[in-house]
């Protein structure tokens, strides 16, 4: 939102109460209150018909400092707020005549006390990171309205990129661009969002999370192109300065703070195939789809049956279509003996015609209006109902609907929407404000099923294909990116997307191979296959038709086998980086600038991307074939062509069906595995460690880890001269070893 018409004037319609000068502090205990009048004061009957900002500084976690402005502290500041870890850190306070210093771990916030000087600095030790100060901070009511804002502008430094704010399909760099935090099912073709997450890091190594989860809006490098301006309505505004010291560093640090991402089974790694959405099926169906994968020996694991397992107009009400599916529990039976895990389609709505509608309604289940009647609406279902998860018998009846599936032979759910959510008139069991749980309601939906799934498949066993998400929803994997188009450009924008939401810490993430919408050709198919193989999850689905290989031509059956079995021998590798997303919060799909934030050239790259710590993938968007990508510095090793490719430059080339730009990182091990047709195997069992382009002195790690994420072999290799020498700890399977790019160099087993 703006506020101003240019940098001199205000909008005439807005009354800015600005923080201007520093008036007074008080402690308590390791919270410091500081006291900002609006305007400078020169007698004392300028501190009279005045307006104040009250500020206060606290530290949930060693470098981060919590920013909370207020005006009116007697207004209601109702939740739900995002789920925060407090570790109680040592913190400093110093002050002098001119500063005070609010210190937790390297990170300080200096408060200037200088008369008509108003400002906080934050700083990593003595490099500064942003700051907030003359006509930034404010508190704004526009007059034609009545309606009140706080709003914050930090600085943004010469050459500052800023990243993030959830999964958004705009440009990669968000420099420029006006963003709304409103979850909405839009698509990937505009500025709407499933995911809005208003957390946002910059290639200073920094992050800022915006503690509030209403319609918060972000003016970054639009309104004032020295600032990015957030503001919210209301009397008070928190966000909280995160230091990681790096971009990597600072999303484990906001991971630290609001959870880090369960560990998804191994199986939900393999290939996923769907009904898609509107199309007709039955069993005879889907049989024929997955007979067919098998007789053109592609490996499939997880079977999914969208909306029309149900009845028409009945969603949801959590039952087989008796006309389509007469025996469910025998169909699901089958099929898990064909080794297969089985997935069904859900949303938190009911459908009027549901049975659930009117046991939903009675029990006070379903989200009322503020006269009390059921909310209701005709979008989406008939009449449709909100199940109130802030009521926790609302929950635990939903989790029990879901629990008979469980019971049945479901193993998993696909939480769908969860944005649609009303906020007019409304009100919820626990009194919580309609308009923030707008976003938050995601994360108790998701929360309620994901918890299920823990509860009764156990930890470790649990995975969501979730399309909705806000602060903390990182927790519930896995996400997937929404309705895209089956197109070049349409996979683009998910790619962006994915990117964008890795920056909040979402470690595990996915989207339609071939595009949701329309159906693609089969040139778009398959190089579709090849980028969605190379993410963490991997699902074919659509619209209006089906999405099995055969449909497009013989040639994609080829391509999606030969990129299936590729993951299954990556997964040694892949979940090893699962464990580390698990454990750290990095994800595993990384923005370039993550992982290498030393090269200035990878803060611009949104088209290529790390998988994990040592793969370098490189999607093709070209029919042609061709594709344009740049290579960090080192001699890098392309996994497809066995070619040694150099780094530090840019590389334009052209690839087939089966090549693209698969690159290991220089001076890395790279564990893969024996087994080409499944996920879920023995990974230590004979391993081969490939050994890429080591240089002399260089040495590195990894871990291989079993099915619960134990690490059961530790390998360290170091390169003496011509000599490798490889150490191993734990399994005593041999492993195999295998050098890329200079064969000339030996391998001395230690």
């Amino acid at each position: 939102m703006k506020f101003t018409d240019g940098y001199w004037c205000v909008k005439k319609e807005m009354t800015p109460l600005y923080a201007v000068e520093y008036a007074d502090s008080r402690r308590n205990g390791d919270e410091l209150t500081l006291y900002v009048p609006g305007k400078h004061i020169t007698n004392r009957g300028d501190c009279l018909n005045l307006g104040m900002l009250t500020i206060r500084l606290s530290s949930p976690m060693e470098d981060v400092i919590k920013v909370s402005i207020s005006h009116f502290d007697g207004t209601a500041y109702k939740g739900p707020f995002a789920e925060i870890k407090n570790t109680a850190p040592h913190v400093s306070i110093e002050e002098d005549e001119e500063f005070i210093t609010y210190q937790s771990g390297d990170t300080k916030a200096v408060i200037d006390k200088r008369p008509n000087s108003w400002g906080i600095r934050f700083l990593d030790g003595d490099r500064e990171l942003t700051n907030t100060g003359f006509r930034n901070m404010a508190n704004i009511v526009n007059n034609q309205t009545g309606r009140c804002y706080t709003v914050e502008a930090l600085a943004i430094d010469v050459d500052e990129s800023i990243y993030g704010l959830g999964e958004r399909f705009t440009p990669f760099v968000k420099n420029g661009q006006v963003v709304e935090m409103w979850n909405e099912d839009g698509g990937t073709a505009s500025e709407i969002a499933y995911k809005n997450i208003p957390f946002y890091i910059t290639n200073k190594g920094y992050g800022v999370l915006l503690d509030n989860e209403g319609d918060a809006s972000y003016e970054i490098a639009s309104e004032k192109v020295e600032r990015i301006q957030f503001s919210v309505e209301g009397q008070r505004l928190d966000y909280y300065v995160i230091n990681g010291k790096t971009p990597k560093g600072t999303i484990e640090k906001y991971t630290d703070l609001t959870g880090k991402p369960a560990l998804p089974p191994a199986w939900s790694f393999g290939l996923w195939l769907t009904t898609s959405f509107t199309t007709n099926y039955d069993e005879e169906t889907t049989s024929s789809f997955i007979q067919g994968m098998a007789d053109r020996e592609i490996p499939l694991h997880v079977f999914h049956f969208d909306c029309y397992w149900m009845e028409a107009y009945e969603w949801c009400n959590f039952t087989w279509d008796p006309k389509t599916f007469p025996d469910p529990e025998g169909m699901l039976k089958r099929y898990h003996d064909r080794g297969l895990k089985i997935c069904v389609w859900i949303n938190p709505y009911i459908g009027q015609k549901s049975p659930l509608f009117q046991e939903g309604m009675e029990h006070g289940y379903l989200l009322k209006k503020t006269n009390g009647d059921v909310w209701q609406t005709d979008m989406w279902q008939a009449g449709m109902g909100l199940v109130d998860f802030t009521n926790p018998d609302a929950a635990a009846w939903y989790q029990g609907k879901l629990k008979t599936l469980l019971d049945m032979g479901v193993d998993c759910f696909k939480t769908d929407f969860g944005e649609r959510i009303p906020v007019k008139d409304i009100a919820y069991y626990d009194g919580s404000d309609p308009v923030k749980m707008h976003n938050y309601y995601t994360y108790l939906y998701n929360q309620a099923v994901f918890e299920l799934l823990e509860r009764e498949r156990g930890e470790g066993e649990a995975v969501l294909f979730a399309r909705s998400a806000t602060v903390g929803g990182q927790k519930f994997p896995a996400h997937w990116g929404g309705d895209c188009s089956a197109s070049y450009p349409s996979m683009a924008e998910t790619l962006r997307s994915g990117l964008s939401l890795a920056c909040a810490g979402f470690g595990f993430w996915s989207h339609d191979i071939s595009g949701f919408e329309n159906t693609a050709p089969a040139d778009v198919y398959k190089r579709w296959c090849q980028f969605g193989l190379l993410s963490s999850h991997s699902r074919l689905h659509g619209s209006s038709s089906y999405r099995v290989p055969w449909l497009f031509d013989e040639e994609a059956c080829d391509v999606l086998r030969k990129f299936v079995k590729l993951k299954c021998s990556l997964m040694p590798y892949l979940y090893r980086q699962a464990v580390i997303s698990h454990e750290k919060g990095t994800p595993m799909m990384r923005p370039m600038f993550v992982e290498f934030p030393q090269e200035r050239t990878c803060e611009m790259l949104d088209k290529q991307y790390m998988l994990g710590d040592s793969l370098l993938a490189v999607p093709i968007f070209k029919e042609s074939g061709e594709v344009e990508y740049y290579v960090p510095e080192g001699k890098w090793f392309n996994l497809l062509t066995n070619q040694v490719v150099e780094g530090g430059k840019w590389h334009k080339e052209t690839y087939d069906y089966f090549h693209m730009p698969l690159l290991v990182r220089p001076n890395t091990i790279l564990a893969v595995g024996q087994n080409d047709t499944r996920p879920d195997y023995d990974y230590a069992d004979g391993v081969t460690l490939y050994l890429s382009c080591f240089e002399e002195g260089k040495e590195a790690e990894t871990e291989v880890t079993d099915l619960q994420g134990r690490t059961v072999l530790k390998v360290r290799a170091v390169r003496e001269g011509d000599v490798i020498r490889v150490h191993t700890e734990g399994r005593d399977e041999k492993v195999r070893v295998q050098v890329l790019g200079d064969e000339k160099l030996a391998v001395e087993m230690v």
